[in-house]
């Protein structure tokens, strides 16, 4: 007698079936060589818009220089979280130099940039607190602050009266109050009102957040995210960053008072539950965060190639953002499509005739704001940007979306 073989996981292949079937379905594109401006990507080499190394970093020969004096010293694992026998010298330079460089009492490192910021709200508020929370800030984000349990009230993307009214609504209710923005939005690349949400919170003596995951390395001084770039230094209570994006390694971290990182150490479940950093890796952000004081013109190079491929796009007829999403003012530049099946086939298509860039759809974005992410890096040449340019322009043509 047979029987129907058991799965009680078919629910997740009707799942795919759907992706497939409105066409937001994709295969992993492999990296076969470095994360280059221009690298190879399933045996097939292509223009890199999609990578977040916007300065370099993550193959430059100091960094490579770093990482292997570590693993012949300090061999290639730390062997245990922090809090039991894993932080070695090498964590703590770290961290010092992270707090040095942002100007803060004290940093802890995460294992992610998600980590950090997940770690970070759902530990250090409970129950009878509330948060504001930019609409469009990052899924870490969210997820801490559903973590914590405490009150999420959400305002309209970088409207800071709205947040206003928020914070007017429960400023008589018991509990703390956390306003939290990112500095640089990862998916239309508009900057936070940093300096406003900070005037907001000194008004009702609030905790002030800030993830500056795609600011660090890109805005402020040598890289020092939008805090500096605002002039808001005292004023922002948290600081998260990333040591996967600009700085070209692995990790993020938290920046505040002593007692802010002190508590986190105790209490962050990410920072107490997940083995430290292989020692290499310590070792290359170090060396990274030297080489923003000591190489700036990665950065102006940086924005003078943002510069450049934004006005291209602008020309050529795409829409960069501001018609109906934010304006991007940054590296990142996305290209609005619209229709998700649609902006996967542009994807394909432009890795078909030689530049890789993702397509990006919901629920990473909204329903009908589907869009092909780029992002320039202080590496990419005039040239190359050219080429990556007309190529947007044949398949946009192709396609009907110009």
């Amino acid at each position: 007698m047979s029987t129907t073989p058991r799965n009680p996981l078919a629910h997740l292949t009707q799942e795919l079936a759907t992706l497939r079937s409105n066409g937001t379905y994709f295969e992993l594109r492999i990296l076969e060589d470095e994360q280059a401006a221009v690298c190879v990507y399933d045996g097939k080499r292509v223009i890199n818009l999609a990578s977040n190394n916007y300065l370099g970093f993550a193959n430059h020969p100091k960094l490579r220089e770093a990482a292997i004096a570590a693993v012949r010293k300090y061999g290639v694992g730390s062997g245990a979280v922090r809090t039991i026998a894993g932080t070695m010298r090498i964590h703590m330079e770290l961290e010092e130099k992270i707090a040095r460089f942002k100007d803060v009492e004290a940093c802890v490192v995460f294992q992610s940039g998600f980590a950090a910021n997940a770690g970070t709200v759902s530990s250090v508020l409970g129950r009878e607190d509330f948060i504001i929370s930019d609409e469009l800030n990052h899924a870490s984000i969210i997820d801490g602050a559903r973590l914590s349990r405490a009150k999420i009230k959400v305002f309209r993307h970088k409207d800071v009266a709205h947040a206003e009214e928020l914070l007017q609504e429960v400023q008589n209710e018991p509990g703390r109050k956390l306003i939290i923005t990112d500095g640089v939005f990862s998916m239309d690349g508009d900057i936070g009102p940093v300096d406003r949400l900070c005037a907001l919170a000194e008004k009702y003596e609030a905790i002030m957040m800030v993830d500056d995951a795609h600011a660090s390395g890109v805005l402020g001084r040598n890289g020092r995210g939008s805090v500096d770039h605002f002039h808001c230094h005292g004023k922002v209570d948290i600081q998260v960053g990333t040591l996967s994006k600009a700085i070209g390694a692995l990790g993020g971290y938290v920046c505040g008072s002593r007692d802010l990182i002190d508590y986190l150490r105790h209490r962050a479940r990410p920072f107490l539950f997940s083995t430290s950093h292989p020692p290499s890796v310590a070792a290359t952000c170090i060396a990274a965060f030297d080489l923003l004081e000591q190489e700036p013109e990665r950065i102006e190079r940086l924005w003078d190639n943002t510069r450049y491929l934004k006005k291209g796009f602008e020309a050529a007829g795409f829409d960069v953002g501001g018609r109906t999403t934010p304006a991007s003012e940054s590296p990142i530049t996305p290209i609005i499509i619209g229709d998700s099946a649609k902006t996967m086939e542009f994807s394909r298509r432009l890795f078909d005739v030689g530049v890789m860039a993702t397509g990006i759809v919901f629920p990473t974005v909204p329903e009908g704001k589907a869009r092909i992410r780029t992002i320039v890096t202080s590496e990419h040449t005039q040239g190359q940007m050219d080429e990556a340019l007309d190529k947007f322009v044949r398949v946009g043509k192709e396609m009907s979306i110009l």
